[in-house]
């Protein structure tokens, strides 16, 4: 059995990326390229394909996300539904450029249940094993992008970066500064944008995320 098959046949708790990660990726094409044989953990079984980051390479800013979602997983591209258009225009209103902004997942295949083949895809949140397991993606696109700033969107990229204590809803729209993986990060947390298209109260919830954004706007002023 190859390295690549035996990973992603391992325990869960010795799932990891690591040996699928180039060791010294010099862009994120490279990374990306690598990233689509990724057999790090099992997810990659039944996802459609990796979805890795996108945006500008030299970004001021960073925004993680949990993992990509249905239309994101057929499409390669993380944010491409209707949350990733609800998130650009509330950068927009806050005073972030969208295309000035280099977006990702903590992880970069869809977890999903389905009833029956033809039935719709569900969401299903990654285990924090499954998010410690693509950490090396993430820590690479970290060192090549260089963020001034990384805005932590909803809960689940939270435990990702910060453990899994993280509470969105006691820390979001401040300034923290953390050190993830080997370097001293700036970050802002929020909610996920498709908790705003889930809320009861929609406009509420999308004034609370522009809110947010600002204070990340602030930072990078």
């Amino acid at each position: 059995m190859g390295t690549r098959d035996a990973v992603s046949k391992a325990p869960e708790d010795q799932y990891t990326a690591e040996p699928f990660v180039p060791a010294k990726a010099r862009s994120l094409n490279t990374l990306r390229e690598a990233a689509a044989g990724c057999r790090g953990c099992p997810l990659h079984r039944d996802a459609t394909q990796t979805v890795f980051g996108a945006g500008n390479a030299h970004a001021r800013v960073m925004l993680v996300g949990e993992q990509p979602g249905d239309m994101e997983d057929r499409e390669g591209r993380p944010f491409v539904g209707p949350a990733g258009r609800l998130l650009d225009r509330a950068l927009d209103e806050a005073g972030i450029d969208p295309g000035d902004a280099y977006v990702t997942n903590a992880v970069k295949h869809f977890k999903f249940t389905q009833a029956e083949p033809r039935k719709r895809r569900i969401h299903k949140a990654p285990s924090l094993r499954e998010m410690t397991a693509c950490g090396p993606w993430l820590a690479a696109e970290l060192a090549l992008v260089e963020p001034e700033l990384i805005v932590i969107l909803g809960a689940t990229a939270g435990k990702a970066l910060l453990g899994s204590s993280f509470r969105v809803t006691q820390v979001r729209g401040t300034v923290l500064e953390e050190e993830i993986h080997g370097r001293r990060e700036r970050l802002v947390p929020t909610v996920h944008p498709s908790s705003v298209l889930r809320a009861d109260d929609r406009e509420a919830a999308y004034r609370g995320l522009v809110s947010d954004l600002k204070v990340a706007a602030r930072v990078l002023a």
